[in-house]
């Protein structure tokens, strides 16, 4: 991202949740809060996109009501952007430490205030630039990380896996060469786009590897979702193969 600015992309993945608030009806994920953050209703936009980010946002909440039922009482948000879920936190004993890059955070700060959207006291801010800054989470804390991988040095990841003390959910892409080619077209064009923006993807894994990469940091995958996998938990579908390609989600654990 450009130094003194927000996420462009974290702007456009909370306007992928609020328009399936009205064009998906919420059938995924519940986040009315993410309409008056961006004061946009109904913008049409590519229905493939808009799911995956409402499933990844539901598939780390499922996750993290896992996590607080265990006992777990802090949230650590990384690259939080313009994430509501601090906002409408159904949980009373969660703190939830949302963790972005300054410009980003002020920005954030600012719309809620214009939205009307008070932060309640369970929510803390954390100032960090993942590229630059050492990072610091307290033990125990269920980490979320979504939006944020592509767009990181692999440097820049091991710092932050480092630092997660257990588990840790977040999203990553598979690399274009493994997509059929109307796939990787489209990839590719988007790729071009958020470049564009300042904001270029770097870092693309095959499962498998993330798996290795993962295991040698520490970390044991504990679900690991596909379009396929996804679409089927979801989205109660269950056309597509098992093994098409194209974003995960994934839920790690350290130890």
């Amino acid at each position: 991202m450009e130094r003194g600015k927000p996420s462009r992309t974290a702007y456009s993945a909370a306007l992928y949740r609020a328009e399936h608030q009205v064009l998906d009806g919420a059938s995924v994920l519940r986040d009315p809060l993410a309409v008056r953050l961006t004061g946009r209703r109904d913008r049409e936009s590519r229905t493939a996109l808009r799911l995956f980010i409402a499933m990844r946002s539901r598939f780390a909440e499922d996750a993290l009501a896992a996590a607080v039922a265990r006992g777990t009482r802090r949230l650590v948000i990384l690259g939080a952007g313009l994430d509501t879920f601090a906002y409408r936190n159904p949980y009373d004993n969660l703190d939830v430490v949302e963790v972005d890059h300054p410009d980003t955070q002020a920005w954030k700060r600012a719309r809620l205030r214009e939205a009307g959207i008070e932060p309640p006291p369970s929510v803390h801010y954390q100032p960090v630039d993942f590229e630059r800054d050492a990072l610091h989470i307290e033990p125990g804390a269920f980490v979320i990380w979504l939006g944020v991988v592509p767009y990181l040095t692999q440097a820049a990841i091991d710092a932050t896996l480092a630092a997660i003390p257990a588990d840790v959910v977040f999203d990553y892409g598979m690399p274009p060469s493994s997509m059929p080619d109307d796939r990787r077209a489209g990839l590719e064009a988007r790729a071009d786009r958020v470049a564009g923006l300042g904001e270029p993807w770097r870092t693309f894994y095959r499962p498998a590897e993330l798996a290795e990469v993962l295991r040698e940091r520490g970390f044991a995958v504990v679900e690991d979702l596909g379009p396929a996998q996804l679409a089927q938990r979801y989205l109660d579908r269950t056309d597509l193969p098992a093994d098409t390609p194209g974003g995960h989600v994934i839920h790690a654990r350290r130890g």
